[in-house]
């Protein structure tokens, strides 16, 4: 079957409202304040999230007299005209509606207070609310009793590993060349491909070309080996084996992918360095080097170079494409030479930054748990899950923000133990839009749109929480008997405000999703 193209940046799919388009504007300068973390979005030079902008310009507001209150004229380049400046709109974030800062004031509490009630939620849900401007919070109900947040915790993840390694790291996969050995090097690289079009992530194609450039004319027979040290302990979660999630190794293809799939629940291998060292073996011997026919760990152990079974390996959906210098091929990482390591030949890993955002937009628990242990390698911690999950919180603590009485077990939020407060949630996300911490805004522009992106794209289509398309920014959560959404939201009169809703314990998953859904577009409607 037709291989798929990697995930590129989301295309966007929903609209906003011309009522907010001044708030918008904010956000996106907000945003490309950021400096180099700006070229992320949310407005990127693909020009997609430009579409974002002008579909929510055509979209009528709600309430609008007509179908030209919707919209400002078009500039000669047929973009919207400029907003109106929007000072006057974020000066009223921190004296308008009656909001007391770190507290329940009464224009946001009458709102969220009975949404935050209803059966649907179960028991004891929480919230809070943060005007990221001021990064006061406006709204709090039990916003410091912490709960398990599932795959909200990845917004704390992506917060600590960008902190510690900023938004340009790059992940490297290496091949050293020890005599007649040639090792491959694991760096961690969770999105590693073998398939014929990598896009902007890094290629083991790639690297098989450049190991056989580097080699040259150098004649003999080598054995493959592959290294796996750079992580420590287990491979395994404590959920066990899980179609959301892989063995963590530092050596990984398609994140170890069954099918063509790039994102969301699959068939997963049960030995990924394994498959990717047998994977890099075929493709060394495309490209012309002889080797022995098997492959090797570090200690010693050996394995034939074809899988017994049968199973596929990664990239064999695309197998028998062609890895030329131009094209699509060859532009997933950057190192065409092995470095100071003694490596022979390297790949690099798109940006931290790149990373960050396709884990955030696609909930992705393989990126989440590698960023722990590359966090936990930044700070000097051991590089399994107990030692990058201390990492994480040891990097928020550092950061000045509330872990009290909170509990990090992993990085993905796989694992029940994990426990958050929304207040840490929306601390996070104004950490991540304060003006000095520019480096931490792919956290932000990583949010699936509602109604446009990622595991929101099909949400905020029904009558009752349309309005909140193209306006709520947030992270979904979801476990049995959990259900969390964390993000941000441009209100009706301008203003730009984080979020954190968590739930435990409700009768009917999907009932509580639309909950959840709906105090955000209470939020948008404000």
């Amino acid at each position: 079957m037709p291989e798929p193209k990697l995930p590129a940046r989301p295309r966007p799919r929903g609209p906003l409202t011309s009522l907010q388009l001044t708030a918008v504007a904010a956000v996106a300068g907000l945003l490309l304040a950021g400096g180099t973390a700006a070229l992320a979005g949310p407005y990127d030079s693909s020009g997609q999230r430009v579409a974002e902008a002008r579909r929510a310009a055509a979209r009528p507001a709600p309430g609008a007299a007509g179908p030209q209150a919707a919209h400002r004229p078009l500039t000669s380049a047929g973009l919207p005209s400029p907003a109106p400046s929007a000072g006057p709109v974020l000066d009223g974030l921190r004296t308008g509606g009656g909001d007391t800062a770190g507290g329940r004031g009464p224009a946001l509490a009458g709102r969220l207070d009975p949404l935050l009630a209803v059966d649907e939620l179960g028991k004891g849900p929480s919230a809070s609310v943060v005007d990221l401007t001021s990064g006061e919070q406006v709204y709090g109900n039990h916003a410091a009793r912490a709960a398990t947040p599932a795959s909200v915790t990845k917004i704390a993840t992506a917060v600590a590993a960008l902190d510690a390694l900023g938004p340009d790291h790059r992940i490297r996969t290496r091949v050293e060349k020890d005599g007649h050995r040639l090792v491959l090097v694991g760096g961690g690289d969770p999105t590693l491909t073998a398939r014929a079009h990598p896009g902007e992530y890094a290629s083991l194609r790639t690297l098989a070309r450049r190991t056989a450039e580097a080699l040259g004319t150098e004649h003999g027979t080598y054995t493959l080996v592959y290294d796996t040290s750079r992580y420590a302990g287990t491979t395994r979660h404590p959920i066990g084996p899980n179609e959301n999630l892989a063995p963590v190794t530092p050596l990984i293809a398609d994140e170890g992918r069954l099918d063509s799939s790039d994102h969301g629940p699959a068939d997963r291998s049960t030995d990924p360095a394994l498959d990717t060292a047998r994977r890099f073996h075929d493709l060394l011997a495309e490209a012309g080097v002889k080797l022995r026919d098997e492959v090797e760990t570090g200690d010693g152990k050996k394995a034939p170079a074809e899988d017994p079974s049968g199973s596929p390996k990664p990239g064999d959906d695309a197998k028998g494409g062609k890895d030329d210098k131009g094209g699509e091929d060859g532009k997933g990482g950057e190192d065409a030479k092995g470095g100071e390591d003694g490596g022979i030949a390297s790949v690099s890993s798109a940006p931290l930054a790149t990373i960050v955002e396709r884990m955030l937009t696609y909930s992705d628990n393989d990126i989440a748990e590698h960023l722990a242990r590359q966090t936990a390698l930044a700070t000097g911690a051991k590089a399994d899950f107990k030692g990058g999950a201390r990492a994480v919180h040891d990097r928020l603590d550092k950061l000045g923000l509330p872990v009290e009485d909170t509990s990090f077990h992993d990085g993905s939020g796989l694992d029940r133990a994990d426990k958050l407060t929304p207040g840490l949630l929306t601390a996070l996300l104004a950490e991540a839009a304060r003006k000095d911490q520019p480096g931490l805004r792919p956290v932000l522009t990583g949010l699936p749109v509602a109604g446009f992106t990622g595991t929101l794209a099909t949400r905020y289509t029904a009558e009752h929480n349309k309005a909140g398309t193209g306006l709520v920014r947030a992270k979904t959560g979801t476990l049995t008997g959990v259900n969390t959404l964390a993000g941000t939201v441009v209100t009706r009169s301008g203003r730009l405000l984080g979020f954190a809703f968590m739930s435990h314990d409700a009768p009917d998953p999907m009932a509580a999703q639309a909950a959840l859904d709906k105090m955000a577009t209470a939020l948008a409607e404000s």
